[in-house]
């Protein structure tokens, strides 16, 4: 007997549920490892960041879920970067989980402002916005002091302002497209709006 489309979206649902909740549970000592052999080049000791590679993020304390997703993007080429797609094509999806777990319990890393001629724009920006130009406040995605918001909103505080300044600009000239959102608030800042906000995000704590 033939079953309706409904019944077999209900089907595939509760398989991919069951699924889902069959996956093995995160290991953060596992983790460790694969951090170890995979990422700490780039990312550093506890992913705390490596000060000579500033346009590879600080990964500690950032949330697991947003770790997953960007793994699993890099992985499929959703979000484009030749650097980090071949080291992310090694891991299985328990992999990723695993090491984002890790990473999730690693201590914030505190970051400082360089540029006090910036600091101002940077700041008028992360809190207030441009209303004029339909630009949102940062805060209200990332929270106000940087720490993000679980699990859609990744943690910016402390970052590298020359990471922070790549991605945004990555967003506005259209190379980093897996985020509609950021995208639009991306391009409509100038330059010097992105440089002010990275430094200022960098300082954040």
């Amino acid at each position: 007997m033939m079953k309706s489309p409904a019944v077999l979206f209900a089907v595939a649902l509760l398989a991919t549920t069951a699924s889902a909740a069959d996956a093995p549970k995160p290991d953060p000592v596992k983790g460790a490892a694969t951090f170890g052999g995979v990422c700490i080049a780039c990312h550093g000791p506890n992913a705390s960041g490596v000060a000579a590679l500033p346009t590879q993020p600080r990964l500690a304390h950032q949330f697991p879920e947003y770790i997953v997703k960007q793994l699993t993007e890099l992985k499929s080429g959703v979000r484009d970067n030749p650097i980090m797609k071949p080291m992310a094509s090694t891991l299985s999806d328990q992999d990723m989980r695993n090491v984002a777990a890790w990473v999730s319990q690693q201590p914030p890393v505190a970051g400082v402002a360089h540029d006090p001629s910036l600091l101002a724009l940077g700041e008028k920006i992360y809190r207030g916005g441009i209303m004029d130009r339909r630009i949102p406040p940062c805060a209200s995605c990332h929270s106000p002091d940087g720490a993000g918001i679980p699990a859609q909103y990744p943690r910016l505080a402390g970052q590298f302002p020359e990471y922070v300044t790549a991605q945004l600009t990555g967003f506005r000239d259209g190379t980093r497209k897996n985020n509609a959102v950021m995208a639009g608030v991306a391009a409509k800042l100038n330059d010097r709006e992105i440089k002010a906000l990275a430094d200022y995000i960098s300082g954040l704590h």
